[in-house]
């Protein structure tokens, strides 16, 4: 492909992209065995057959780019990603939960400074740009990496300079602050917000950042989970993200609602009776549900058999919390260990769907992204499916499903940018966002007093 424009520049006021494999994603998931495309500024102009895309567009066209066959794919969504605690890695694996809060996560995120909140996100960012984000609980054992060019915060203390590292790099991104009133155990730094405070600290920063950089950042709002916020601040916070039109995320957690909240039934069931269920809501890790709490935006980060019911109940389970594709399609060996035996239940056309079309629907963005139609956003990614990671391609959904890695992605494009070409990142210094990661991260678990256990034997 033709070299990529300097970072900070526009690329071409039109861009053609001929003689490849597109997946539209669209309503009627056609697929154009020679397709093209034409990109006009920050939107997909027209798609269509490759010959007739260049006999129209060809001449007029300020660069014309042979694929020679690579595949265009949609910008994929990831929609619930941890950026602070990208330069933990490792640091509270194989624990309980209330261990991985109270001496992992909470002590190594109240001491995380702005600073250590950039570098986290440019760190993040970067491994979404290259394969997605390596899911902090994934279980699954065979991998398939893709790009993301969108993903949904799950919530932090900076969301300004969660900003700074998403401008920077050109991504999409709903920011959330991560607000928490209530609950045992939580840091000195954290303690003492009271919900009126919390509420106040989101609309500001909704007022700073929202639809800023081009209408590519948005600023959503959040809770913690329910264990952690009064019901005060669920209704305060509900409340005002719908006044405002935008989004709301929160964890999703079935067994402490019985003891925190002091009721005999799950969370879904709690959270509708004091009627915080709203169709702007992305709940995580929605998993231990009941028949009657099955709801269509359950975000499939999924362990157990619900997911062959919710499958069952709704054709809108939306995305994932860990962009392998793969991981999904492993997760069924779980469903069939518990009693669900159908090896049709989630097919790679599904799979696919989830982390593109779904995933926008999701982030409330499915205006604009997670297809390729004329009018949306320009935001896709170029596979060479021509290594060994992918050849030889007998069913193209197949093959981008089950066998597409790293080395497959080449370049991605984001709100007619690119942002990395020919596997090189434009936008940022790769290396020196990791020598940066590396020596903060020593300091924050320093600052943090958090030391691991040893495993193994060293020597």
């Amino acid at each position: 492909m033709a070299a990529a424009a300097a970072t900070g520049d526009s690329i071409p006021s039109t861009t053609v992209l001929y003689k490849a494999v597109i997946v539209t994603m669209d309503s009627h998931t056609r697929v154009y065995r020679n397709g093209g495309i034409v990109i006009e500024d920050d939107r997909i102009k027209a798609i269509g057959q490759s010959k007739e895309i260049v006999d129209r567009f060809g001449a007029v066209a300020d660069k014309c780019v042979d694929l020679k066959g690579q595949f265009v794919l949609p910008g994929m969504v990831n929609t619930h990603v941890h950026t602070s605690q990208q330069i933990g890695r490792g640091i509270a694996d194989d624990v309980d939960l209330m261990t991985w809060l109270h001496h992992r996560i909470w002590p190594y995120e109240s001491h995380m400074t702005p600073e250590d909140s950039y570098i986290s996100t440019l760190l993040c960012g970067k491994e979404l740009i290259h394969s997605g984000v390596a899911n902090y609980l994934s279980s699954a054992q065979e991998k398939m990496r893709i790009s993301v060019t969108c993903f949904a915060e799950a919530g932090g203390q900076y969301v300004s300079e969660m900003a700074r590292a998403v401008e920077l790099l050109g991504l999409r991104a709903c920011l959330v602050e991560s607000t928490m009133d209530a609950g045992d155990g939580l840091p000195a730094a954290w303690s003492g917000k009271t919900a009126n405070q919390c509420n106040e600290s989101q609309k500001e920063l909704y007022k700073k950042h929202h639809n800023t950089t081009n209408g590519r950042i948005r600023v959503w709002f959040g809770v913690q989970q329910i264990m952690n916020t009064t019901d005060q601040l669920l209704m305060e916070t509900s409340k005002v993200s719908k006044e405002l039109n935008t989004g709301l995320h929160m964890h999703h957690r079935l067994s402490l609602v019985v003891d925190t909240k002091k009721v005999d039934h799950g969370t879904a069931t709690y959270l509708e009776k004091i009627g915080f269920l709203q169709d702007n809501l992305l709940s995580a890790h929605t998993v231990w549900v009941s028949d009657n709490e099955n709801t269509p935006r359950s975000e499939a980060h999924l362990r157990s058999s619900a997911l062959y019911h919710l499958l069952r109940a709704s054709s809108d389970i939306f995305a994932v919390d860990d962009m392998y594709l793969a991981s999904p399609i492993n997760k069924v060996s779980e469903v069939v260990t518990r009693g669900a035996t159908d090896p049709t239940t989630l097919p790679a056309e599904v799979v696919l769907k989830w982390a593109t079309i779904n995933g926008a629907k999701t982030v409330l963005w499915d205006n604009e992204i997670g297809s390729l139609e004329v009018g949306k956003k320009a935001d896709m990614v170029i596979v060479d499916s021509s290594s060994w990671t992918m050849a030889p391609v007998h069913d193209r959904i197949s093959n981008l499903v089950y066998c597409m890695c790293t080395e497959n992605i080449i370049s991605v494009m984001c709100n007619g940018k690119w942002i990395m070409k020919d596997e090189k990142i434009l936008t940022v210094d790769e290396g020196e966002i990791i020598a940066k990661a590396k020596h903060t991260s020593i300091q924050l678990l320093q600052r943090a007093g958090i030391n691991l256990p040893k495993r193994m034997q060293y020597l």
